[in-house]
């Protein structure tokens, strides 16, 4: 099985002359179909953590590795093809796009794979996380808990081994965010992906596999 790993991670800002530390000294390693939640006060660098996770973002020092990979070894095509293969991405807001319907927006991945196969595929899945019925639905017809199922939809087209989430439920009524949270942990056993999770939900937090948290630059388990 695929292994994410942090070994010594830091990362720094230098604004206006003065260096700002965000994290420290971090070592991690996540098997596909973990379950991880990231807790930490807002500010505490868990969004800055995920992204360098997921290579949209580079360490000041330090290395990820996906399977003995090193992210610091690869052009930016190949950590794009890393990202397109390999992890899915679902945020607070579900950034679809209003002017394509719900299968479009879930189909979006593999168009920038340039693989048209996978719209048998989409169906399934949009038919698994209850959107079957708005398949052809523009986002402004759906709700805020509808919209976060596409976005999740969207983030399994491609098959991914690891879901990062930054507080996936943080926008949503606790009925919704309900909801949201079960289907998760649904897709994590069915898919057998990882979800690496950022959130603030003591609810959503206390049915994860592994716990961390992030305070003082500093990443222990919880």
């Amino acid at each position: 099985m695929s292994k994410l790993e942090c070994k010594d991670l830091s990362k720094s800002f230098s604004i206006s002359g003065d260096t700002i530390e965000v994290i420290n000294n971090i070592n991690l390693s996540i098997t596909e179909g973990d379950k991880v939640a990231i807790t930490g006060k807002s500010g505490a660098g868990k969004s800055t953590l995920l992204q360098i996770l997921a290579s949209l973002d580079s360490p000041t020092s330090g290395r990820v590795y996906l399977d003995k990979t090193d992210f610091a070894s690869l052009s930016n095509d190949g950590l794009s093809q890393i990202r397109l293969h390999n992890f899915g991405f679902v945020y607070q807001f579900h950034h679809l796009l209003e002017d394509l319907t719900v299968l479009e927006n879930v189909l979006i991945p593999t168009q920038i794979a340039n693989n048209s196969i996978y719209r048998n595929d989409a169906l399934q899945i949009i038919e698994e996380v209850g959107l079957a019925n708005r398949l052809n639905h523009l986002p402004w017809k759906l709700s805020g808990g509808e919209k976060q199922r596409v976005a999740i939809a969207r983030a399994l087209i491609n098959k991914p081994k690891f879901i990062f989430l930054d507080e996936p439920t943080g926008n949503l009524d606790e009925k919704n965010a309900s909801i949201i949270q079960k289907l998760l942990f649904e897709i994590s056993e069915t898919y057998k992906v990882a979800l690496i999770t950022a959130t603030h939900d003591n609810n959503f937090i206390k049915n994860f596999d592994k716990i961390y948290k992030l305070e003082d630059n500093k990443l222990t388990e919880a």
